[in-house]
């Protein structure tokens, strides 16, 4: 009886904020937010269309407000890997970054819900277009996920659109291909 009416609840939340602008978290600690994220759930994207589980992004930290991005994941052969650059965009408290997989070309990757203690976000973008729910464990426990889709949902996002990522709780993708 419960699951109906939770549902229902972020059925309507999602309905009721699709028409306001998304928002970032106020603030990011980019010290914090560096390092290793695994992938819980995404919005099926274009290049990750060869993914089939285990994907990471890894957060270095650079002396401009920018952040190295080493994302990867296991595919049906193997091993894929893309490195990008994240630079924050001025006065959005560290929120909201610009990444870049290749010049010129960059995207928006805001953090719209953010675990006081990082341990899990999550990210999207101002057009609703992309979603990702991300933990620092490859796993993330059901009230904190929960809490997560939560407000993704009340932010306008679809949830039913997500797909859940299979992440091996013991395996890594190690390092891309050379």
């Amino acid at each position: 009886m419960r699951w109906p009416f939770l549902a229902f609840l972020l059925l309507f939340a999602a309905r009721s904020e699709a028409g306001s602008p998304v928002k970032s978290v106020p603030e990011v600690d980019l010290g914090r937010y560096a390092g290793k994220w695994y992938e819980i759930a995404r919005y099926p994207r274009f290049f990750q269309r060869n993914c089939v589980g285990d994907v990471t992004a890894e957060y270095t930290p650079l002396p401009d407000d920018c952040l190295a991005v080493v994302n990867r994941c296991r595919t049906e052969d193997g091993v894929d890997e893309a490195k990008a650059k994240a630079c924050t965009v001025r006065d959005t408290g560290n929120a909201q970054l610009e990444v870049s997989f290749f010049w010129p070309f960059r995207s928006d990757y805001w953090i719209i819900g953010l675990d006081p203690g990082y341990r899990w976000a999550v990210v999207g973008n101002p057009k609703r277009s992309v979603l990702w729910i991300l933990s620092r464990t490859p796993q993330l426990p059901k009230e904190q996920l929960d809490q997560a889709l939560r407000g993704a949902a009340e932010q306008g996002y679809d949830l039913g659109l997500l797909k859940y990522t299979p992440q091996g709780a013991a395996r890594d993708p190690g390092p891309g291909p050379k």
